[in-house]
C-alpha cells in the first residue's frame, strides 16, 4: 500500500479500522485463516455492513462464502493506520503519565518511537525512564533536529499547555498528541490530536448516571 495513492478514508471509519486490527491480530495469532464480517460484528458490536464498508475503502474485499483472509487483512490494516511505520517521537512533561507513556512498550508495537524527555524539574532533567533520556524543555528546539522527531506528546499541567505547544511547534514538531484538558489550537499545518482523560472520564460519568 505504501506504493499506492493513499485512499481517503473517513476519520469515523479510521476509529474505528484499530479495532478491527485488534480483532482479526487476535484470530490470527489463534490459528483462524479466514473471517467474515458477520463475525468480526460479533466480536465488536459493530454493523456487518458497516464494518465492510469501512474495509472498502481501503479496497480490502472477502471472499463470496470464505470472508476476509486474516493475515493478509491485517498487514493491510496495520500499514495503513503507520503502525508498521517508526514515528519518532518526544515526552513533553515526565511525570506520572509522561513517565506511564514512555514505559509503555506497546506504543512502539504501534510505531510511536518515543526517544526523549522533556521537563522543567531538576529532579527529573538528567535522569533516564525506561532507558529514554530526559532534557531541560529549553533544550528542545536545539536537539529536536538531532532526535530526528516530529511528534510531541504532551503531558503537563493543563496552564503551561499552549505554552508548550508554541515551544514544540517553534522547534520544528510537526503534530501534537495532546493529553491535557486544554484544547490546543495552533498553525493549519500541524496536526493534533487532543486525547483528554478527564473528557472520556465525564462521558463515563454521564452514561452512568442515565442508566
Amino acid at each position: 500500500m505504501e506504493n499506492a495513492i493513499r485512499p481517503y478514508v473517513p476519520e469515523p471509519a479510521i476509529r474505528r479500522l484499530p479495532w478491527y486490527l485488534a480483532c482479526v491480530s487476535r484470530l490470527r495469532a489463534q490459528g483462524v485463516e479466514y473471517v467474515s464480517s458477520t463475525a468480526i460484528s460479533k466480536q465488536l458490536n459493530v454493523d456487518a455492513s458497516q464494518i465492510a464498508k469501512d474495509l472498502s475503502y481501503l479496497n480490502i474485499k472477502g471472499k463470496t462464502r470464505i470472508g476476509y483472509e486474516v493475515s493478509h487483512l491485517e498487514r493491510e490494516l496495520d500499514d495503513f493506520l503507520g503502525f508498521t511505520r517508526s514515528h519518532r517521537a518526544v515526552m513533553i512533561g515526565v511525570g506520572s503519565l509522561g513517565r506511564a507513556l514512555i514505559s509503555d512498550s506497546g506504543l512502539a508495537r504501534y510505531g510511536l518511537d518515543i526517544v526523549a524527555g522533556f521537563d522543567t524539574d531538576p529532579a527529573v532533567v538528567g535522569t533516564e525512564v525506561a532507558g529514554v533520556p530526559v532534557y531541560d524543555i529549553a533544550e528542545l528546539p536545539e536537539r529536536r533536529a538531532s532526535l530526528m522527531a516530529e511528534i510531541a506528546v504532551i503531558a503537563v499541567p493543563v496552564e503551561y499547555a499552549a505554552e508548550v505547544a508554541e515551544q514544540s511547534v517553534a522547534a520544528g514538531i510537526k503534530a501534537l498528541w495532546n493529553f491535557t484538558p486544554f484544547h490546543i489550537k495552533t498553525s493549519p499545518d500541524i496536526t493534533i490530536q487532543n486525547t483528554s482523560l478527564y473528557a472520556n472520564l465525564a462521558l463515563m460519568y454521564n452514561r452512568m448516571n442515565t442508566r
